[in-house]
Protein backbone atom coordinates (compact mmCIF):
# COMPACT_ATOMS: atom_id res chain seq x y z
CA UNK A 1 0.00 0.00 0.00
CA UNK A 2 2.66 2.53 1.03
CA UNK A 3 4.84 1.51 -1.90
CA UNK A 4 2.05 2.52 -4.30
CA UNK A 5 1.39 5.84 -2.60
CA UNK A 6 4.98 7.09 -2.46
CA UNK A 7 8.44 6.04 -3.49
CA UNK A 8 9.84 4.79 -0.22
CA UNK A 9 13.05 2.97 0.54
CA UNK A 10 12.60 -0.82 0.65
CA UNK A 11 14.31 -1.08 4.05
CA UNK A 12 11.86 1.47 5.49
CA UNK A 13 8.90 -0.45 4.07
CA UNK A 14 10.27 -3.70 5.57
CA UNK A 15 10.65 -2.06 8.98
CA UNK A 16 7.09 -0.72 8.84
CA UNK A 17 5.73 -4.13 7.88
CA UNK A 18 7.68 -5.92 10.62
CA UNK A 19 6.59 -3.46 13.33
CA UNK A 20 3.00 -3.33 12.07
CA UNK A 21 2.39 -7.04 12.60
CA UNK A 22 3.23 -6.82 16.32
CA UNK A 23 1.26 -3.59 16.70
CA UNK A 24 -1.87 -5.00 15.02
CA UNK A 25 -1.70 -8.15 17.14
CA UNK A 26 -1.46 -6.04 20.31
CA UNK A 27 -4.31 -3.74 19.26
CA UNK A 28 -6.51 -6.75 18.45
CA UNK A 29 -5.82 -8.27 21.87
CA UNK A 30 -6.79 -4.93 23.47
CA UNK A 31 -10.03 -4.80 21.46
CA UNK A 32 -8.95 -1.64 19.64
CA UNK A 33 -8.41 -3.02 16.13
CA UNK A 34 -10.70 -5.02 13.88
CA UNK A 35 -9.50 -6.25 10.53
CA UNK A 36 -10.99 -7.92 7.49
CA UNK A 37 -9.17 -9.73 4.70
CA UNK A 38 -10.65 -10.93 1.41
CA UNK A 39 -8.93 -13.95 -0.09
CA UNK A 40 -8.86 -15.79 -3.38
CA UNK A 41 -7.84 -19.45 -3.10
CA UNK A 42 -6.24 -18.67 0.27
CA UNK A 43 -4.26 -15.69 -1.04
CA UNK A 44 -5.00 -12.34 0.65
CA UNK A 45 -6.15 -9.89 -2.04
CA UNK A 46 -7.82 -7.06 -0.11
CA UNK A 47 -7.90 -5.72 3.43
CA UNK A 48 -9.33 -3.05 5.70
CA UNK A 49 -9.00 -2.28 9.38
CA UNK A 50 -10.86 -0.23 11.97
CA UNK A 51 -8.94 1.29 14.87
CA UNK A 52 -10.95 2.46 17.89
CA UNK A 53 -9.48 5.65 19.38
CA UNK A 54 -10.25 7.36 22.65
CA UNK A 55 -11.39 10.85 21.66
CA UNK A 56 -12.86 13.73 23.62
CA UNK A 57 -16.42 14.92 23.01
CA UNK A 58 -16.52 17.03 19.86
CA UNK A 59 -19.15 19.12 18.04
CA UNK A 60 -19.49 16.23 15.56
CA UNK A 61 -20.37 13.93 18.48
CA UNK A 62 -20.88 15.80 21.78
CA UNK A 63 -21.75 12.61 23.70
CA UNK A 64 -19.09 10.32 22.26
CA UNK A 65 -15.70 9.53 23.71
CA UNK A 66 -14.41 7.35 20.88
CA UNK A 67 -13.70 7.76 17.21
CA UNK A 68 -13.08 5.19 14.51
CA UNK A 69 -10.19 5.32 12.09
CA UNK A 70 -10.21 3.20 8.93
CA UNK A 71 -6.76 2.07 7.83
CA UNK A 72 -4.91 -0.65 5.97
CA UNK A 73 -7.40 -0.43 3.13
CA UNK A 74 -5.84 -2.04 0.11
CA UNK A 75 -6.83 -4.14 -2.89
CA UNK A 76 -4.31 -5.91 -5.08
CA UNK A 77 -4.31 -4.24 -8.52
CA UNK A 78 -5.70 -7.26 -10.41
CA UNK A 79 -8.67 -7.43 -7.98
CA UNK A 80 -9.73 -3.80 -8.16
CA UNK A 81 -13.10 -2.64 -9.50
CA UNK A 82 -14.84 -5.75 -8.13
CA UNK A 83 -16.40 -4.17 -5.03
CA UNK A 84 -13.94 -5.67 -2.54
CA UNK A 85 -12.91 -2.34 -1.00
CA UNK A 86 -16.54 -1.26 -0.75
CA UNK A 87 -17.53 -4.50 1.00
CA UNK A 88 -14.62 -4.33 3.46
CA UNK A 89 -15.25 -0.66 4.21
CA UNK A 90 -18.93 -1.41 4.82
CA UNK A 91 -17.88 -4.03 7.36
CA UNK A 92 -15.70 -1.48 9.11
CA UNK A 93 -18.48 1.08 9.15
CA UNK A 94 -20.95 -1.52 10.46
CA UNK A 95 -18.57 -2.36 13.30
CA UNK A 96 -18.25 1.34 14.16
CA UNK A 97 -22.06 1.69 14.19
CA UNK A 98 -22.37 -1.45 16.32
CA UNK A 99 -20.06 0.19 18.85
CA UNK A 100 -21.99 3.47 18.81
CA UNK A 101 -19.16 5.35 17.11
CA UNK A 102 -20.54 8.28 15.13
CA UNK A 103 -17.31 9.77 13.74
CA UNK A 104 -15.02 7.71 11.49
CA UNK A 105 -11.98 9.21 9.77
CA UNK A 106 -9.34 7.98 7.35
CA UNK A 107 -6.54 9.13 5.11
CA UNK A 108 -6.85 8.56 1.40
CA UNK A 109 -4.61 8.16 -1.56
CA UNK A 110 -5.85 9.96 -4.66
CA UNK A 111 -6.99 6.59 -6.06
CA UNK A 112 -9.22 5.92 -3.04
CA UNK A 113 -11.05 9.24 -2.82
CA UNK A 114 -13.89 8.21 -5.12
CA UNK A 115 -14.97 5.20 -3.11
CA UNK A 116 -14.69 7.10 0.17
CA UNK A 117 -16.81 9.92 -1.22
CA UNK A 118 -19.46 7.45 -2.36
CA UNK A 119 -19.54 6.07 1.19
CA UNK A 120 -20.20 9.55 2.62
CA UNK A 121 -16.70 10.68 3.59
CA UNK A 122 -15.68 14.27 2.90
CA UNK A 123 -12.43 16.23 3.06
CA UNK A 124 -11.63 18.11 6.28
CA UNK A 125 -9.13 20.72 7.37
CA UNK A 126 -6.71 18.28 9.02
CA UNK A 127 -3.02 19.09 8.83
CA UNK A 128 -0.01 17.02 9.89
CA UNK A 129 3.44 17.58 11.35
CA UNK A 130 6.09 14.89 11.62
CA UNK A 131 9.50 15.03 13.23
CA UNK A 132 11.14 12.94 10.52
CA UNK A 133 14.55 14.08 9.40
CA UNK A 134 14.47 15.50 5.91
CA UNK A 135 16.86 13.96 3.42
Amino acid sequence: MFAEIDTLDESLLSAVERRSVAWIERMMQEGKYYGWVATDAGRPVASAGLLILDWPPHPFDPEGERRGYLLNVYVEPEYRKRGLAHDLLERGMAEARRRGIRVVTLHSSPAGRGIYSRLGFHATSEMMHTDQAKS
